[in-house]
């Protein structure tokens, strides 16, 4: 398999350069800077203003080296917020002309890569972020996920891709990275094989994977990569961009089974190919042993190798505190064999640590999110985002003011999911609770407002798209969130097993706010 050298990247940056200039100068437009900057990972934000830069994190590892050239950057640039993404990535948000254009080359040098970012390119491959020390997962996907990663970036310059192609590795059911209803998604079983999906995504016309092949040996995934290449070349839709995704094209052949069948027929075309794209890849072992001392509580995990633990860290909205960021950064650099791990829902794992520096990690981390519901995800929101419709960070924020102010308890209330718009970065169509931006008439003119959707699933096996039920004022959603809170926690269970037992007690809360 080549690989690219990040290095090799750099021949390209004096045309985003260039093209930056342009459109900080006032002679390029917004809407032919972003058909150009995507491909470098990077677009201006709403205002025009300024700018956002998106740091590949495949498979959603980060190193201790990228950690601290991220803090590095936080303190040596004027870096105003920095945000996790439900893809594994890190991105910088309000950077300036020459910011955005230094920190995408000094990344290079790091081994971080900007290209194929945005725009119509295969996109950060996710990965479970445990994997690899997650007591019950079927096998360690994370070496496969990384290879898969590195061989997609042999096509950011091939001839036209899906937009957005978005592949992901699961090592369990939990389906934590949605791989069952990615582009393409490679699913681990239990006999070290992978079951493979393809062709599903959410947003606009949302449909779970199609299953194409079922116990594929892990060396052989490169072929199913370039089968759904091949795939889409043959069957996408070019002409229509609100259709350029790999999702549309079951419709376009007439069904699940008639593209499964098309994609084996593309896959069979590979193999008889010649070429050999089989994968031979090292499998870590976590030589790091315990220092005997046991911690426990809400965000500790007890690792699958003994005596080692990871820490849950979920920045609220995925919004990091650069300071806390930096202090911790300072503070891996003296501990051997950690790492971090990025999660789809924004949360970060601090992995392979013994009991005490456990503690100490836990006590560095302390600013995050207090509770499952604090854990809620967020895309960065329409007052960022240009194509963002309500401010999904601002919801979120007020949210949580007002069901800390309750006194709502930890567990009354599940994670929520919301984006600002249809393209469902923040996931809401299969959470359990998922808003999306939109608008709602009052006295016959449009006031902002969310789409509330209910009883959305993840879990593989029990996928399902969560029920659109109407849209609440964006100045209510706070006040509906409180009262399902206290009406849970009155109930003495907690919001899974409520939930259970009543099956319609989320719409009759909902009922009077959709009004």
């Amino acid at each position: 398999m080549h690989t690219i050298d990040p290095q090799s990247w750099k021949q390209d940056l004096p045309a985003f350069r260039e093209k930056t200039a342009e459109f900080y100068a006032g002679t390029l437009d917004k809407a032919s800077y972003k058909g150009f900057s995507g491909l470098y990972g990077s677009y201006a934000q709403k205002d025009g203003k300024a700018s956002m830069l998106r740091l590949r994190m495949t498979a959603g590892r980060m190193s201790k080296e990228k950690m601290a050239f991220i803090a590095d950057v936080l303190v040596r640039y004027p870096v105003p917020r920095a945000h996790l993404t439900t893809c594994q990535t890190v991105q910088l948000h309000d950077l300036d002309q020459d910011t955005v254009c230094d920190v995408m080359e000094e990344a290079l040098d790091h081994g971080i890569v900007t290209m194929g970012g945005g725009g119509d390119f295969p996109r950060n491959v996710t990965c479970s972020p445990l994997s690899g020390v997650e007591k019950g997962e079927y096998f360690d996907v994370l070496p496969w996920a990384e290879a898969a990663g590195a061989y997609l970036m042999n096509f950011i310059k091939a001839e036209k891709m899906p937009r957005k192609l978005k592949v992901g590795f699961s090592n369990s059911p939990a389906n934590v990275t949605h791989a069952t209803y990615r582009d393409l998604g490679f699913v681990a079983r239990p006999d070290g094989c992978f079951d493979v999906y393809s062709a599903g995504g959410l947003g606009n016309n949302p449909r779970f994977g199609v299953k194409v092949a079922e116990a594929v040996a892990p060396e052989k995934i490169l072929y199913y990569i370039k089968a759904m290449w091949l795939t889409f070349r043959a069957y996408g839709n070019y002409e229509n961009r609100g259709k350029a995704r790999s999702r549309y094209m079951q419709e376009t052949l007439g069904g699940p089974e008639a593209y499964a069948k098309a994609f084996r027929e593309k896959l069979a075309e590979v193999e008889a190919s010649g070429e050999n794209l089989d994968l031979t890849v090292e499998i870590p072992a976590v030589s790091k042993e315990g220092d005997g001392v046991v911690v426990d509580g809400p965000r500790v995990i007890a690792q699958k190798q003994p005596g080692l633990y990871a820490v849950a860290w979920h920045p609220i909205g995925g919004q990091v505190d650069k300071q806390a960021f930096c202090d911790l950064s300072a503070a891996l650099a003296q501990i051997p064999g950690t790492e971090l791990r990025l999660s789809p829902d924004q949360t970060v794992y601090i992995i392979n640590l013994n009991g005490e520096e456990a503690q100490r990690v836990l006590a560095l981390t302390a600013d995050g999110a207090r509770s499952a519901f604090e854990c809620s995800v967020s895309c960065i929101g329409g007052k960022t985002c240009q194509v963002g419709v309500r401010d999904s960070q601002g919801l979120l924020s007020a949210c949580v003011e007002a069901v800390r102010a309750a006194g709502v308890p930890d567990g009354a209330l599940p994670q929520m999911y919301i984006s600002g718009c249809m393209s469902s970065c923040g996931t809401h169509q299969t959470g359990v609770i998922g808003l999306r931006g939109a608008s709602k008439l009052v006295d016959g003119k449009p006031q902002s407002a969310f789409a509330l959707f209910v009883h959305g699933e993840s879990r593989q096996g029990g996928e399902t798209m969560g029920r659109e039920l109407g849209t609440i004022l964006e100045s209510r959603v706070p006040e509906f969130v409180v009262e399902l809170g206290k009406t849970v926690a009155a109930s003495g269970v907690s919001f899974a097993d409520w939930n259970a037992q009543n099956p319609d007690g989320l719409e009759e809360i909902a009922a009077p706010y959709l009004a």
